[in-house]
């Protein structure tokens, strides 16, 4: 599947406006793609089409992005550089980039409801986005982040985690597991996994964020600068490492748990994701 094709024809439909470039801007700009290539790994792996998914993808890296859009801006991490380029604000200005976050959010949901699966299937990958993505979800971990006073213990870190990065991980898991049939416990085992996946990558982004220049990484060094609490402030370097390598090996096991499901192309996914350098 190309993605970027898919992404761009998620896009194509929307009014020509100020507010259309600057979504595209940031929508358009590189990056892992870590979050569709999940959702297409799941159903591979159940032996489902990856074409089933193509709505819920695309939906999911235009919800990402949005996150990345409003957590750059300076009522957040006031940062100037994503994906080796300037921030969304930096480009535009302050209020269009507001605006290309609500227009990437809204327009996820429109593209996800085009879906041609079951009814059922639909409101429930739908309902497993509104859920990842809302204020019980990912805008609640960003609500944690802000809040530095309540960040100051590992357990507090893990918490933010859990909410801010391993929500948009777990989304795809799960929605693939909705796609493929699998029922609310297996479901719910793919949201842990997520949940693993999420704190194993964001030790590994504290990490990179010491070891790695912001030319390396394509984006701003904002945690070092604003002395913000991480998990290598907390355990320090090697400890990080090791608690890192030992949930992406938590991750692999688990994926090889789930029955009828074939993880030996997902385990390579997070193989790579283990090995990056920014």
């Amino acid at each position: 599947m190309n993605i970027e094709t898919m992404l761009e024809e998620a896009l194509r439909p929307v009014t020509d406006s100020r507010v259309k470039d600057a979504m595209t801007y940031s929508l358009m700009a590189g990056g892992k793609r870590i979050r569709p290539n999940l959702l297409f790994e799941v159903l591979k792996g159940y032996g489902v089409s990856e074409a089933k998914g193509i709505p819920f993808a695309a939906a999911l890296e235009m919800i990402h992005t949005y996150s990345l859009i409003h957590d750059d801006l300076p009522a957040m991490d006031n940062d100037d550089l994503r994906r080796g380029r300037p921030t969304n604000h930096k480009q535009f200005d302050e209020a269009t980039a507001i605006l290309a976050g609500d227009g990437l959010l809204t327009e996820a949901f429109h593209v996800a409801s085009s879906a041609d699966v079951p009814f059922e299937e639909t409101v429930k990958a739908i309902r497993i986005l509104s859920s990842m993505a809302g204020p019980d979800g990912m805008v609640y971990g960003q609500c944690l982040d802000m809040n530095e006073s309540a960040n100051d213990t590992y357990e507090d870190m893990v918490k933010v985690h859990k909410y801010k990065t391993g929500c948009l991980l777990s989304a795809p898991l799960m929605i693939g597991a909705v796609l493929s049939g699998q029922n609310e416990e297996i479901i719910e085992a793919w949201h842990q996994v997520g949940d693993m996946l999420g704190l194993a990558f964001q030790i590994q982004d504290d990490i990179l964020d010491i070891t790695a220049t912001a030319e390396q990484l394509g984006k701003s060094n904002s945690d070092s600068r604003n002395e913000k609490v991480t998990a290598v402030t907390l355990l320090g370097e090697e400890n990080a490492r090791r608690t890192m390598a030992d949930l992406y090996e938590q991750c692999r096991k688990a994926m090889k748990q789930f029955g009828g499901f074939e993880s030996a192309s997902l385990i390579e996914m997070i193989d790579q994701i283990e090995s990056r350098m920014k």
